[in-house]
């Protein structure tokens, strides 16, 4: 280890924005300069987002100089607040632009994991393309560098959806990755930032490493720096720097290639240019407008004009990029019209969710998924064999259930979250799984994937109208779901957001149903409804037997009806509420029912049983599903 004598390290922040450009130069004296934590060439630099900013200098020492590539040692202190969600760690943009805040939490990533993990290893490094991504990039690659990092592989432009950095990890073999989204949250300036990290077989870190993590955000010291140059992310090829390097890929090529080997793309383009089917996919400047025109123009023959916001921009094109019925709203406009497409999706920021429609037509994801796995062995080749096992995470409904019974397959409910599923995956045990919160899958990668759920549902029409002749009546989105509900029965399905509530009465409100579930016993009569029982969701792993806790309360009643509640840890700020509201309905005269007046007893029951307004104020939810 080669080591010298201290320098001055002067560290720039930015408060708030600017209205012009200004440039700025600090005397040569100084040495060892770091803008946000990127070294400063010629001790010069232009400001051009801020109006006011400090100016801080701190003691920093050359720790190593392996292979050519001085590695700083840059003090820090533990900043509060960055335990990680289910879905990694999520703030406001300005948080994660605050003094060492992000490379806090990746310097704490590398002390938690062993050795052997990422040292001279290979990485991946991609996001959904969100503002402040380009920055995270270069700090992200620079401290892989200084803690011994071999390679690291980068989609162009920093751009990888999250399902393609897991195919990435699992073809190229690599040690894990980096995610730099906050998944369906908005983006820009004001709006919201996130960062995940996946194990090699592609699959999110397990708690045991995120809770290390958080445990060395609150004991950390020390950042170990490379001082290399930015690196240009706008071209693919190689750079080197010394015995680091960087290679910027493709971010479409390996994932379409996994497409390619797991669905028959023929199969889908004979369905895709036929003259009498329209197709509509909105990417929702999100992630996805990277890949659609390469899968579904190029390659599946649909028309270009089929995608609409393509382009993957900082702010989303001031969008919220969660493709549900409210943030989608264009899209199911243009489904519902008169002259609507026979069959629309969309993706969120990063890629991993997706919604479905038919023409004047909503897929619940809690029905696509079952209609996925009801379907999958006859249409996709992947399943040819018949799949493993059949999963879904607590609140999603039962229709999966009765798949899984009819088809004699193993099936697991676990806790909301993509890595309970991966350990099922890697075990063998598990093929089809999915989320009520419009996330798809299976175990060709260790993520959520939203376009492979568009190119599963487009598979199973695509069968379907294999021998249908021009001019003949094609079997539509929703004659595949109401034929898939004559055979299983209805599961009547919805779910009420409340976003940004505060979080002391939100967490009041689920200590309050917590104890009163515990009190709770069978037979008791909740309106009409008779309590088959009452408890706080808690799961012990199959494979592992780790356990997770509290993970949502449960009013299960005897005719098989459910309500649930649970915090989400998917945002940025306050709390998420969500109320699950799940009613099974055999008899088929009724399947036509709208799912809000059919479920209307038991969202009345919901409310009152639970206090919401009176616990967090708010009269509507913010999204219903």
């Amino acid at each position: 280890m080669a080591s010298c004598c201290n320098s001055l390290r002067l560290e720039v922040m930015f408060s708030s924005p600017f209205r012009s450009s200004n440039a700025i130069s600090i005397p040569s004296s100084f040495s060892n300069l770091y803008f946000h934590g990127f070294p400063l060439k010629n001790n010069s630099f232009s400001v051009s987002h801020s109006s006011s900013f400090t100016l801080k200098a701190s003691s920093s020492s050359t720790i190593a100089e392996p292979g050519g590539i001085k590695i700083t040692s840059v003090p820090t202190k533990p900043i509060e607040g960055q335990k990680t969600g289910t879905s990694g760690l999520r703030k406001k943009v300005k948080v994660f632009m605050e003094e060492n805040y992000l490379s806090n939490w990746i310097q704490s990533l590398f002390n938690s994991l062993p050795p052997e993990d990422y040292k001279n290893g290979v990485l991946v490094l991609g996001g959904d393309g969100r503002y402040f991504n380009r920055e995270a990039s270069q700090i992200i690659i620079k401290i892989a560098a200084g803690n011994g990092v071999g390679k690291i592989l980068v989609g162009r432009d920093g751009i990888m959806s999250t399902p393609a950095v897991s195919a990435v990890i699992r073809k190229r073999k690599a040690n894990g990755g980096f995610i730099m989204s906050a998944s369906h949250n908005p983006g820009g300036p004001e709006y919201d930032w996130g960062i995940k990290f996946n194990y090699n077989s592609g699959q999110p870190a397990p708690e045991s490493i995120t809770d290390k993590i958080y445990g060395n955000t609150l004991s950390i010291s020390e950042i170990k720096m490379a001082e290399i140059p930015d690196v240009d992310l706008s071209r693919t090829g190689v750079t080197k720097y010394g015995n680091f390097t960087v290679e910027v890929i493709d971010p479409v090529s390996d994932y379409l290639e996994l497409m390619e080997s797991v669905f028959d793309f023929q199969l889908i383009r004979s369905l895709l240019t036929r003259s009498d089917f329209r197709f509509a996919f909105d990417a929702m400047h999100a992630v996805t407008g990277a890949y659609a025109k390469p899968i579904f123009v190029d390659k599946l023959g649909a028309s270009p004009d089929s995608i609409s916001n393509g382009v993957p921009l900082e702010d989303f094109g001031h969008g919220h990029p969660d493709p549900n019925l409210t943030y989608a709203k264009d899209l199911v406009n243009t489904m519902y019209s008169e002259n609507g497409p026979d069959f629309g999706a969309a993706s969120d920021g990063d890629g991993d969710r997706n919604m479905i429609l038919g023409k004047k037509f909503f897929v619940t994801p809690s029905d696509s998924v079952a209609i996925i796995a009801a379907n999958a062995q006859e249409a996709i080749p992947y399943f040819q064999g018949g799949p493993k096992g059949l999963a879904r995470s607590m609140p999603t409904s039962g229709a999966l259930d009765r798949v899984a019974e009819k088809l004699g397959l193993t099936f697991f409910e676990v806790p909301t979250g993509w890595k309970f599923f991966g350990n099922l995956m890697d075990a063998g045990k598990l093929s089809i799984c999915g989320e009520e919160s419009f996330g798809t899958g299976s175990d060709h990668i260790r993520e959520k994937d939203g376009i492979w759920a568009v190119l599963a549902w487009l598979s199973i029409i695509a069968y379907r109208n294999k021998d249908k002749k021009p001019g003949e009546e094609l079997v539509s989105v929703s004659d595949v779901a109401k034929q898939h509900w004559e055979t299983y029965g209805r599961n009547f399905f919805s779910r009420y957001d409340y976003e940004e509530c505060a979080s002391e009465g939100a967490n009041k409100m689920i200590e309050y149903l917590r104890d009163l579930a515990s009190k709770s016993k069978a037979g008791e009569k909740y309106g009409n409804y008779v309590l088959q029982f009452a408890d706080d969701f808690s799961y012990t792993d199959p494979v592992d037997g780790s356990v997770a806790s509290k993970q949502g309360v449960r009013f299960v009643f005897t005719d098989g009806s459910r309500i649930i509640f649970r915090l989400s840890g998917t945002g940025s700020a306050g709390a998420t509420v969500r109320v699950y509201i799940e009613q099974f309905e055999p008899d088929a005269s009724k399947h036509d029912m709208d799912a809000q007046v059919a479920l209307k007893p038991l969202i009345d029951l919901a409310l009152s049983v639970s206090k919401l307004k009176d616990f967090t104020g708010r009269e509507k939810p913010t999204v219903i599903t």
